[in-house]
């Protein structure tokens, strides 16, 4: 049985080769999910153009079908965000938005394409906010028919209205690092699972 696979999508408002604390916890539970023989991939959404809508294929220029693809393809999708304002990134939710189009595609059986899959939060910021853009996320992906682990989300969140970010806050292994290593190690449980026994026929 070939290996499970893991993709990242990054949802920073920075273009490469920018800096980027959501890209950061991504990477970081890639890591994490190596340890459990899965394979990952990163895409930092900002880096393509995405078109706003909420289709499969917004038309020519559109690069979300490729993009779809990639989360078509594998095991487990990670979304990683900033937080602004209390809320998800603005790429964030368009791709939230472009994943709606999901529940109009069915497999053989009459199940959304996406069943079968799980889904992994990750969030950053210097305000307060992780648990409300974690729960605005875990409920937009569900809706489509992703599957939530237990504890499938890890954050940091730092001083209100400071100035430094994750990427420049150094390890933190006992609390979100900790965080990170217990939401890959569901997250690829529960993957496994699914692959092994999918949800029922809804045809």
């Amino acid at each position: 049985m070939s290996s499970l696979q893991a993709l990242v999508l990054s949802c920073s408002l920075k273009r490469s080769p920018a800096k980027s604390s959501s890209e950061l916890i991504g990477r970081e539970l890639l890591t994490a999910l190596a340890d459990h023989d899965v394979e990952g991939d990163l895409v930092r959404v900002a880096d393509h153009d995405v078109r706003f809508g909420v289709s499969v294929d917004e038309g020519a220029g559109d690069e979300w079908p490729a993009l779809r693809e990639k989360v078509l393809a594998a095991d487990i999708l990670i979304v990683s965000t900033p937080i602004w304002m209390g809320q998800p990134a603005s790429v964030c939710k368009m791709v939230l938005e472009r994943l709606d189009a999901e529940l109009s595609e069915k497999d053989d059986e009459g199940r959304p394409l996406i069943y079968g899959k799980v889904a992994v939060v990750g969030v950053v910021g210097n305000e307060d906010g992780a648990h409300h853009v974690t729960a605005e996320v875990f409920q937009a992906l569900n809706d489509v028919g992703f599957t939530i682990p237990a504890a499938a989300a890890t954050y940091w969140v730092g001083e209100a209205m400071g100035s430094v970010d994750y990427n420049e806050a150094g390890p933190k292994p006992d609390t979100t690092g900790a965080t990170t290593k217990t939401a890959a190690a569901n997250a690829a449980h529960l993957a496994r699972l699914l692959r092994n026994e999918q949800y029922g026929d809804m045809s």
